[in-house]
């Protein structure tokens, strides 16, 4: 057997290409290039921790390309691909801390009429949907879109084992309320929690600090906290754990770990609207900006992340552009659907919205 050698270039061409996409017009660092790898991974892993598929898709990418890739990038990634439904995130028996990604069922949601949002990973890399149909799919991001004629789709895509996700269901929210009795029902729950005992390493975000500035907030504790606070605390094994904390000068009195009431949810989502509500309570609410773009289209920025809820209504009303400029993550959103996705923030996370300045 004669070997070749490729140079780093070369093989993240052919990696490109294994993953079946375009390796003329993706790069296997790009949005659609991590996902995808993401995925491959997840087929052969799941089920897994996702510290565990971060650092395997991180041990095959960086030897082509070095540290150009970081691993809040592929952590960035595996959220949007938790978030929009490529992948379960559930906790590891009753009353353990441990969470685990297992792989979604093959589905799919009609976003309008006759495109399509692919979701779900079939085991050991098998394709989600295969022959000819699959060149129509479209990596937008970390989605897959697929365009189709809406009289036949439904019975074509049934065909390939693919089950329809009702919009309600995909996109179920929490009911709707004020920021105090978010609030107040999780003060409730910590006012009856056991003593928090000794905890080193943590980090807690700090509701004074500016709102547009999401990793800007996060601090460790000192003397003068005397509050609740959204925290996370290491463990031995996989990524922090998000909890509400409660300090008394500095020192931890009482503490109940995230998710509590839904307990399928990331801890993380809770987390994020309790936040939303602290911030509004106290005057400074959340933000987000509108950006004209190239008609029939805006980009919305957002400053701070969306609980998996509110992720789950902009893909579908919309398509993520990632991290831009002046913005931790931004949506491209058609015109038409700007009044519902600024009644919606409003509504479920009590956020406001900004003007666009020069600059920003």
């Amino acid at each position: 057997m004669k070997l070749t050698k490729l140079s780093s270039d070369e093989a993240s061409r052919i990696a490109v290409t294994m993953l079946k996409l375009d390796a003329h017009s993706v790069d296997l660092r790009s949005r659609e290039g991590v996902s995808a790898s993401l995925r491959r991974a997840a087929s052969f892993m799941c089920p897994t921790s996702p510290s565990r598929l971060v650092d395997a898709v991180l041990g095959a990418i960086r030897p082509l390309h070095g540290q150009e890739l970081s691993r809040d990038d592929v952590v960035e990634a595996l959220e949007l691909l938790v978030a929009s439904g490529d992948m379960l995130e559930l906790r590891l028996g009753r009353g353990r801390s441990t969470r685990l990604l297992y792989l979604a069922p093959p589905s799919y949601i009609e976003r309008v009429s006759g495109t399509y949002l692919l979701m779900g990973i079939r085991p050991f890399d098998a394709p989600l949907i295969d022959g000819d149909l699959a060149l129509n799919i479209e990596y937008e991001g970390h989605a897959r879109i697929l365009k189709l004629d809406p009289l036949t789709a439904k019975l074509r895509l049934m065909a390939l084992g693919l089950q329809d996700l009702p919009k309600d269901r995909w996109v179920a929210s929490p009911s709707s309320e004020s920021p105090a009795d978010l609030i107040g029902r999780y003060r409730a729950r910590l006012d009856v929690a056991g003593e928090a005992g000794q905890l080193d390493a943590l980090s807690i975000l700090d509701p004074s600090s500016s709102v547009r500035y999401y990793r800007g907030r996060w601090r460790s504790p000192v003397s003068s906290d005397t509050r609740d606070f959204i925290a996370r605390r290491p463990q031995a094994y996989g990524a922090d754990l998000w909890c509400l904390l409660r300090l008394q000068e500095g020192v931890a009195q009482r503490l109940i770990e995230l998710p509590v009431e839904n307990p399928v949810v990331p801890g993380r989502d809770e987390a994020w609207r309790y936040q939303a509500a602290v911030d509004a309570l106290g005057g400074s609410p959340q933000r987000f900006r509108i950006r004209p773009g190239v008609t029939p289209y805006a980009t919305f920025d957002f400053f701070s992340p969306l609980p998996g809820f509110a992720e789950r209504y902009m893909q579908l009303v919309g398509l993520s552009l990632g991290k831009t400029p002046g913005a931790l993550f931004s949506y491209r959103v058609s015109h038409a659907a700007i009044g519902d996705v600024v009644a919606f923030l409003a509504d479920m996370l009590w956020m406001v919205q900004e003007e666009e300045t020069s600059g920003v």
